[in-house]
């Protein structure tokens, strides 16, 4: 599995303060791509809010990859959004999370669910590709960003 088949769309500069705010932003996000329908914005946020309330998501780093399952999509899909400021997300090291790769997949999905985990957390533990997320100007740049190293990772 690559990111490629599951990530849909990307934001370089969220504008989120807390860790409902950016779950419900990115969120947004997967609303206005088109793979979620405005309608099941409330349960979904409600899905990966309980999910967090299980154990932060936040993995040290600045790394943290909100995510759950739901019936309001029929297929894993993703968005990465980066806040330049930070966000308190009960992290594991005390450390604001700044890189936040948002997961939502079917109810009955564990085995594509897990290995979209296992790629995000072996692409985002490079530094060289956390440090320069955090850097990135523009939605296009983060995300030919993400494809080329998870491309470069596949060829290892």
């Amino acid at each position: 599995m690559n990111i490629k088949d599951f990530l849909k769309t990307v934001c370089s500069d969220l504008k989120a303060t807390t860790k409902q705010e950016v779950i419900s932003e990115l969120v947004d996000l997967l609303i206005k791509n088109g793979d979620i329908k405005k309608s099941h914005k409330s349960k979904v946020v409600e899905v990966l809010m309980a999910r967090e309330a299980l154990g932060s998501t936040a993995i040290g780093q600045g790394i943290a990859i909100p995510h759950g399952k739901t019936d309001c999509v029929d297929q894993l899909i993703g968005c990465l959004g980066v806040s330049k400021a930070g966000i308190d997300f009960d992290s594991l090291d005390g450390e604001p999370a700044h890189i936040f790769f948002l997961l939502v997949a079917p109810v009955d999905s564990a085995g594509p669910h897990l290995k979209a985990l296992a790629r995000i957390s072996r692409l985002l533990k490079d530094k060289f590709i956390r440090d320069n997320l955090k850097t990135v100007k523009d939605d296009d740049d983060m995300l030919n960003l993400v494809l080329q190293e998870d491309g470069r990772l596949s060829k290892l």
